[in-house]
């Protein structure tokens, strides 16, 4: 056997050991020897580059070299699942399919929701091509680098399997249990924040920029809807069985029904048992069996009339708590945070939750030594929801005060008329603040300086290289760079990413400065109506009230923000550097009223441009776009497959439709 021979025949095995170990957990060789079958791979695979393959089982150690995540459209919209709470709400679903399909019989497929980050995976004869993530819906990011990490994830396809030439498969990507738990442990050594929950995990971790990241962190996919041309069956349930012999890895709680108790007696067993599972769920997955009959029933503008999410009550426990600390974050607000007695919560251990606000603590009437009650919101967030009075005893401790002061800096809070929160007013020297507005400015909506991170910002604040964003245009090489090439090659990249900032434009430049209340709308609107800073600074009340969408708090909040000489010496530093501080000629020519003063809603799937290129289209002629139809809507822009309940609401209101190519013609 050459060596050519041997490559493949190595690859084909360790796709086969892949498959055993991390979809069926039934493996037919040891690690070491699968550990040896992999570098004696990788070594004929070094000694041929000519035999190079994508696909190969040692693509998925990863990279360190970081890559950008493209926009891809998705070939087949990705709708989201109506959700429900309660068994009532089941029924009437369940109802409804029966209306819909006219008293036919009907099986439903129930599966478990597992709590991950949804993802779309493209196989074309047998190999993955493409895997994108949900996005919108409409456009998601290429991570097909990452994904490739995941070794439950077949990479090529057994020879001979009846799979069709081309055909898309979509699941949740997850982090289990186990490897959530490590991680964090990690993160906690390293004194790094650690993640509130797996789905925050898989989502950062499929998002990393390098896919050595990746595959260190161990994620898992599970697979839940086959489609394609030439899919080998009408039943939902047989596609997934088909698969599963493919090497995908599909959810063994699946179950298919035929009456209305089945499904409650499912919802019950797995709101127990769930508990027991490697991996995060939240709730239950109900979905008509047969394909036609989904076609048959539809789609409504955002979700499948054939499926339902029924989403377990978060779970509830009491615990004790022992000391209530206060957080200072970007913007100043102080959050109250509660430390408690461990308690297991949703499969993770619980030691803090948050207080929301004062009026919240002080509703509470909340004491040191109190017996309170815990859940996750949505499974992810801790959060105390009720104290139990009857446990209070003489041993009780002082009742919970909201500080007057700030915890970091000392300066006496305010807050604000209309405002929940409390808010430290000292954003010129408040250390968190300081860290908090440099992190926000490098931002990818603001500055976009990607090649920085909240750890490199921490570790330049500490040393005294940066004391706001101003400072990041004095960094020299010298500071940050050392003797070793690749860290040298790293300051080279941050140096390179700091100064291509200076092109972001002004919207992005206003968004990046960190006004209190203004995000990055009001700073899009801001910045089309002033045009530049100066006009801006310049603005009265009055004057900034007349603004389309800009209320008395933000009018207030910019006013402020202007009046303070550091904010103006900050602005002056940025300009100096040749930070936008002005709309650029060519912004000014594209800008027009065409659209002044009209209210937009943008549904369906359009051909020439993508929804966030069309409202930027619309903001751009001085148009609004809108979410919901109302009677101030002033034309909807649609493209194909609009909803049939906003075409119904639109035509009831009397309110246009205005087709892709109308559109255009339009705002030329």
């Amino acid at each position: 056997m050459d060596e050519r021979q041997k490559i493949e025949q190595l690859r084909a095995e360790l796709h086969k050991h892949n498959y055993q170990y991390y979809v069926l957990n039934q493996p037919s060789v040891s690690d070491l020897e699968f550990d040896q079958m992999m570098r004696q791979l990788q070594d004929l695979e070094a000694r041929h580059p000519e035999l190079y393959d994508p696909n190969s089982p040692t693509q998925r150690v990863g990279s360190d070299l970081n890559h950008e995540f493209q926009q891809v459209e998705h070939k087949r919209p990705m709708l989201s699942l109506a959700n429900t709470y309660n068994k009532e709400e089941v029924r009437e679903w369940y109802e409804r399919v029966e209306d819909g399909l006219s008293g036919q019989p009907f099986q439903v497929c129930c599966e478990m929701k597992f709590d991950g980050l949804s993802i779309s995976l493209h196989y074309e004869k047998g190999r993955l091509v493409r895997a994108v993530t949900r996005g919108d819906g409409v456009r998601g990011d290429d991570v097909t680098e990452n994904i490739k990490t995941i070794r439950s994830i077949p990479l090529v396809l057994p020879n001979g399997a009846d799979y069709p030439d081309e055909f898309e498969i979509r699941g949740e990507v997850l982090m289990p249990w186990e490897s959530f738990e490590a991680l964090n442990r990690e993160r906690e050594a390293a004194e790094e924040p650690l993640f509130a929950n797996p789905r925050n995990a898989a989502s950062g971790t499929l998002k990393s920029k390098n896919s050595a990241v990746v595959a260190q962190r161990k994620l898992d996919a599970y697979l839940y809807y086959l489609l394609g041309e030439g899919i080998p069956g009408e039943s939902h349930y047989d596609n997934l069985q088909k698969a599963h012999e493919w090497g995908f890895k599909i959810g063994p709680q699946m179950k298919l029904v035929t009456t209305l108790q089945e499904i409650y007696d499912y919802i019950d067993y797995w709101d127990v048992e769930r508990k027991n599972l490697p991996v995060a769920t939240d709730g239950i997955v109900l979905k008509v069996n047969s394909l036609a009959q989904q076609r048959s029933l539809g789609l409504t503008a955002k979700s499948p009339r054939w499926a339902i999410a029924y989403k377990f009550l978060a779970e509830k426990q009491s615990t004790v708590l022992r000391e209530v600390t206060f957080q200072v974050g970007r913007t100043g607000a102080i959050t109250p945070v509660a430390n408690m007695d461990p308690v297991q919560l949703s499969g993770t251990v619980v030691r803090r939750a948050t207080l929301n606000n004062e009026d919240f603590i002080r509703n509470l009437d909340l004491h040191i030594g109190d017996h309170v009650f815990v859940e996750k919101g949505g499974e992810i967030i801790p959060k105390i929801v009720d104290v139990d009075l009857d446990a209070r005893d003489e041993n009780l401790g002082p009742r919970v005060e909201f500080v007057t002061t700030c915890p970091e800096c000392g300066t006496k809070l305010v807050r604000y008329e209309g405002e929940a929160a409390t808010y430290c007013p000292n954003d010129a020297s408040c250390p968190p603040q300081l860290k908090g507005r440099i992190e926000h400015f490098i931002s990818r909506k603001a500055m976009n300086i990607d090649s920085l991170g909240p750890e490199t910002i921490a570790e330049y604040f500490r040393r005294g290289i940066v004391h706001d964003p101003a400072d990041l245009y004095e960094i020299r090489r010298d500071q940050i760079s050392g003797a070793r090439g690749q860290k040298d090659k790293s300051a080279s990249k941050i140096l390179l990413g700091i100064q291509e900032s200076t092109n972001v434009p002004f919207e992005r430049v206003l968004y990046a400065l960190g006004i209190r209340f203004v995000g990055e709308t009001a700073a899009k609107t801001l910045a089309r109506n002033f045009k530049s800073i100066d006009a801006l600074a310049k603005a009265s009340v009055e004057e900034l009230l007349q603004v389309n969408g800009i209320g008395t708090v933000i009018a207030q909040s910019i006013i402020t923000w202007f009046a303070n000489p550091q904010n103006v010496w900050f602005v002056e530093r940025l300009r100096s550097y040749g930070v936008q501080m002005e709309l650029s000629e060519d912004e000014l020519s594209e800008h027009t009223d065409k659209l002044l003063g009209q209210s937009i809603v943008i549904s369906g799937v359009f051909a020439h441009h993508s929804r966030d290129e069309y409202k930027a289209l619309i903001e751009k002629h001085g148009g609004k776009n809108v979410g919901s139809i109302s009677a101030k809507t002033s034309f909807i822009l649609a493209g194909e497959n609009m909803g049939p309940a906003k075409l119904e609401k639109a035509q009831k209101l009397g309110i246009r439709i205005v087709g892709e190519d109308e559109f255009l013609s339009l705002i030329e």
